[in-house]
Formats: structure tokens, C-alpha cells, sequence
């Protein structure tokens, strides 16, 4: 019975293998690729297509304007994969070379662009020297119609602003240098009439980021304040907005609208730490229990009035806060110096930074002017890209200031070193407070966009959640991952603020989705979203 069993298994054995041999099935098939369908623009018309915006649509990046960045440009990515659905040309004011920058008549008035000089940004003549600033815009501007209406620095109202293009205009600060190289033969017209006046069949309309980004950069000291809410046009962001795509559509022209992202999740907010103060940077660290010896006497002053929590102690053995102003704290100046003045041992503390007794009153006022308003920073604080360059160094101005009370210079220069013992100014943090009257403001705005834009029937783009994802983790794209951080992370360029090559691309793939979903268009379904990582992310200093 056993024996009938293995010759019932051998046959079965073999009647598998035979049925399963390897010279009667390909293990290895060829499989061809599924063909893609031919791009189609569906119910949209790209014939003519016009784009307005600020310098997000100009191509800015690195700091500056320039032929390499202007070639990736959203809007001429979109127009070149356009072209191949009914698209026509699609002309840009290219600016005059690769430096970047901009002069007036010779007399440069905007810098050249930033470039990695291994260790960060640095400035381009820090790499190859002087250079000329070719782009002039009294000598050498370009002739329209331009198709690309991105103007660095815009804001919602700039764009129906008359004379905003005016070369005479200039010197009072009513119009901007890039728009004037646009306008030509008629220097009052506004960006939106130059549009219209091309009669578009196709726009895309990207504003309102620098109506938040000017006070943010700024550091909410309000040089630069946020644009209301509400308002006519030209003065508020919904009348702005409104009439912008009121008339943009009123020829019958369509288009896709992007919102504002948070840009307070920008490497331009996120890259300078909070603790920048290293114990082991020699031209700190032995200087520490000098100044915490300093910063005790105040201490205690702090401590008598309440406010412990305003305490400033450096430490020996981990990274430290800066000091910072913050405006929303009760000014306390009048009362620390009157406890110092109060104090019978303040002269002798006066006498030992060399100074005679009676000056004691003299430097009560002062510490309290001073460190009225002061705090350490902490992570809820956003300091500004620039501040790197700032925080240690030692403020003349203040050193002048101290100088004229009678200080002598060095011990003036002790009281104003940046961050450390003269308290970093408004325009270098944002704090809590403007982190949240900027949230507030993005949230109105981006509410205003997406409702004007679905009475419109134009196609949006979540510009917001996409920057949201770069911060929180990144996106993967092809092979590669962008993420908001500064230099590595591939998305930013060097100034924090701007898209490199490669994130305008990305940036780019998602107004056509945008496209594909309002108007049937077949963008992504053919194939045509462009690949990331054929776009560069930085440009070498000697760029052609």
C-alpha cells in the first residue's frame, strides 16, 4: 500500500513539473508600457494666457531677479507644457544678465543675487568680487506685451495702483522698480490694465502673500503693516482681490488662483534658533560670569517688582536664550531705575564699571530705558533670516547713543552687543503676538480667495496646505523630498523666502492639478506634470 503511494506521488510529481516547465512559461515578460493619452486642455482655453502676481510669478529666488530663475518661473513652466494643448507664446521681462540685482541710471538700488558659500548664503561679490549691475532700469529696460506680470513686492492693491510703473514716481516710494521696467510707453497703466489689455483667454493670479510677508519681515514693528481685511479697492484686501478677478473675467477669460500659505513656516522664520549663544564661542564664553554678575543686579531688581519671570542668566554649559524686547510687557523702565536709585549699594556697583558714584543715577536710567521691556527669547519666538548676521555683533548706534550720556567707548561698546546685552529691536522676532495678527490675517485672505474664486468658477491651488506638508515632514515628488529647510531641504532658495528651480516645479505640477480638476484639462493624466528633480537647486556663483 506504502509502494502505491510513492509511485502515485512520484507520477503526480512529475505531471506538475511537466506542466510547469520552464521552456513552456516566460518568467521574464516584456511587458509594455500602457500609452499615455495626448494632453488635451479640456474646456480651457490657453491660447492666450497672461499671469499676475508678485515675485512668486516673477521667478525670484536667491534673493534676487534673474535670467536662470525667470526660466523656471511657474508661469513659464505652465506656459511651455501649455503650448502643447493651443498654448501661444509666452514672453517674459527677462532682466539683462545673471547677476541679478537692479540699477537706476547706473546707481545700483537693488543687489545681486545670494549664492552657498559653503557653510550658507552669502552674498555673490563675497565669491567672485565686484560686479556691475546690468539690469538698469533707466537704460535698458525690455519691450512688452510681457505675458509674465510677476512684480516682486507687490501687494493686492499694487496691482490696480496707476503710475505704480512710473519711473518719476520712484523717489516718493509710489512705485516699484521691477514694474517699471514693464510699463514702457505708458507709465501710469497698472499691472491689471496691462493684462486686460491683452485680452487673455487664460490667467493665473498669485497675490496677497507679501499683504502679510511685508510686516513679517519686518518683524510686525509696523513699518510695514498688514493690508485690512476690508476695504475698497485698492485699499482693502476683498475689494482688492474682488475687483482683480471681476475684471480679469469679465472678457470671458479663465484662470487659477493660488491661496496665501503661512509664511511663518518659511526657512526665512524658522532657521535662527532661539538659543544662538554657544558657552564654548570664545568671544562668549568667558564672558559669562562677567555677564551674569551684571544681570544679577537686575535680577534682584525683577525679583523686588514682581517679575521673576523676567530674569536673564546666561549659562556656562548649554546653548543660551538671547534677550529680546518684546512690546507687549508692561514698561517697567521708570520702575527699576527708581529701586536702583533707591539702593544704598548701587553707587558701589556704578564704581566698579570705573565710573565715579554720582553717576549712579545717570545708569539707573539707563538700565531701566533698557531692559524695561526685556526678556529672554524663547521657541515660541521667530527671529527674521537676517538676525544670524546681527545677534553677537555690537551696535554702533548704541554705542554713540551711551557715548553722548558720557559712557566711555568700550564700556559703551559692553552694553551694546546685540542680543546679549542690548536687547535684540523689534524688527529682528516676531512674537507670539504678531505670529498670531499674521495667522489671522492669512486665514481672512485665504477665506476671500476661495470664495471669489468658486463664484468664478476659476481653479484653486492650496498653496497653504502645500507649505504646511514641506514644514511638517516634506514631499516626496519622483525620487526626491522637499522639505522647508534652508539649504538642505531643496524646496527654499538661499534668501528663506522663495522657491528654488526645483520648488517652483513642484509648485508648478500642483496649478496644473489644479487645472485638470476645474477645467478637464489632462495634465497629469498624460504625463505632463514636469519631473522635479530636473530642476536645479541652487545656481553656481560663475552661472553664465
Amino acid at each position: 500500500m506504502k509502494r502505491l503511494q510513492y509511485i502515485f506521488l512520484a507520477a503526480t510529481l512529475v505531471l506538475f513539473t511537466h506542466c510547469n516547465d520552464p521552456e513552456n512559461v516566460d518568467l521574464n515578460p516584456i511587458m509594455e508600457p500602457e500609452a499615455l493619452p495626448e494632453l488635451t486642455a479640456g474646456s480651457a482655453d490657453f491660447s492666450n494666457y497672461v499671469a499676475l502676481g508678485n515675485s512668486l510669478t516673477a521667478g525670484f529666488t536667491d534673493g534676487a531677479l534673474f535670467q536662470a530663475g525667470q526660466q523656471f518661473s511657474i508661469p513659464n513652466v505652465l506656459a511651455q507644457k501649455m503650448a502643447t494643448a493651443g498654448g501661444g507664446d509666452f514672453v517674459q521681462p527677462l532682466t539683462s544678465d545673471n547677476i541679478g540685482g537692479l540699477a537706476a541710471g547706473g546707481d545700483r538700488i537693488q543687489g545681486p543675487r545670494l549664492v552657498f558659500g559653503g557653510a550658507g548664503p552669502v552674498p555673490l561679490e563675497s565669491v567672485v568680487g565686484p560686479v556691475t549691475v546690468g539690469t538698469d532700469i533707466v537704460l535698458n529696460n525690455p519691450a512688452g506685451p510681457f505675458n509674465n506680470l510677476g512684480v516682486p513686492g507687490a501687494k493686492s492693491f499694487h496691482l490696480l495702483a496707476p503710475g505704480y510703473g512710473n519711473l518719476g514716481n520712484l523717489a516718493i516710494g509710489a512705485a516699484n522698480p521691477y514694474f517699471v521696467r514693464m510699463t514702457g510707453s505708458t507709465p501710469n497703466i497698472s499691472v491689471l490694465e496691462l493684462a486686460v489689455g491683452q485680452a487673455p483667454t487664460f490667467f493665473s493670479l498669485w497675490i496677497g502673500n507679501n499683504d502679510v510677508l511685508g510686516y513679517a519681515t519686518t518683524g510686525g514693528d509696523g513699518t510695514n503693516p498688514i493690508t485690512p481685511v476690508n476695504g475698497a479697492p485698492g485699499v482693502g484686501f476683498d475689494g482688492s482681490y474682488g475687483a482683480l478677478v471681476q475684471t480679469l473675467t469679465a472678457g470671458g477669460a479663465q484662470g487659477v488662483v493660488a491661496n496665501i500659505p503661512n509664511v511663518t513656516n518659511i526657512p526665512h522664520f524658522t532657521t535662527v534658533p532661539h538659543n544662538p549663544l554657544d558657552p564654548t564661542n570664545e568671544s562668549f564664553g568667558p564672558l559669562i560670569p562677567t555677564l551674569n554678575g551684571i544681570f544679577g543686579q537686575l535680577n534682584q531688581v525683577f525679583a523686588f517688582l514682581g517679575v521673576p519671570e523676567r530674569s536673564i542668566e546666561f549659562s556656562s554649559t548649554a546653548a543660551s536664550e538671547v534677550i529680546i524686547k518684546d512690546e507687549t510687557l508692561t514698561d517697567l523702565s521708570a520702575q527699576i531705575a527708581g529701586v536702583l536709585n533707591a539702593s544704598p549699594t548701587f553707587p558701589a556697583f556704578v564704581q566698579s564699571f570705573g565710573l565715579p558714584a554720582q553717576a549712579a543715577p545717570l545708569v539707573a536710567n539707563l538700565l531701566g530705558t533698557t531692559y524695561g521691556q526685556v526678556r529672554e527669547a524663547t521657541a515660541d519666538d521667530l527671529f527674521v533670516l537676517p538676525s544670524s548676521a546681527i545677534i553677537g555683533t555690537v551696535n554702533t548706534q548704541a554705542v554713540g547713543a551711551l557715548m553722548a550720556q558720557g559712557l566711555s567707548q568700550e564700556l559703551a561698546g559692553q552694553f551694546s552687543v546685540e542680543g546679549i546685552t542690548l536687547p535684540l529691536a523689534d524688527k529682528w522676532v516676531l512674537l507670539p503676538s504678531e505670529q498670531e495678527e499674521i495667522a489671522t490675517a492669512t486665514t481672512a485672505f485665504n477665506a476671500i480667495i476661495a470664495n471669489t474664486a468658486s463664484a468664478a468658477g476659476l481653479a484653486l491651488v492650496d498653496a497653504n496646505a502645500l507649505l504646511a506638508q514641506l514644514a511638517n515632514g516634506g514631499i516626496t515628488s519622483g525620487t526626491y523630498t522637499l522639505t522647508a529647510n534652508l539649504v538642505t531641504g531643496s524646496a527654499f532658495s538661499l534668501d528663506g523666502i522663495h522657491p528654488t528651480a526645483r520648488g517652483y516645479a513642484l509648485l508648478a505640477n500642483e496649478f496644473m492639478k489644479a487645472i485638470d480638476a476645474t477645467y478637464g484639462s489632462n495634465f497629469e493624466a498624460s504625463g505632463n506634470l514636469v519631473n522635479v528633480g530636473n530642476y536645479p537647486t541652487n545656481f553656481p556663483a560663475n552661472l553664465p
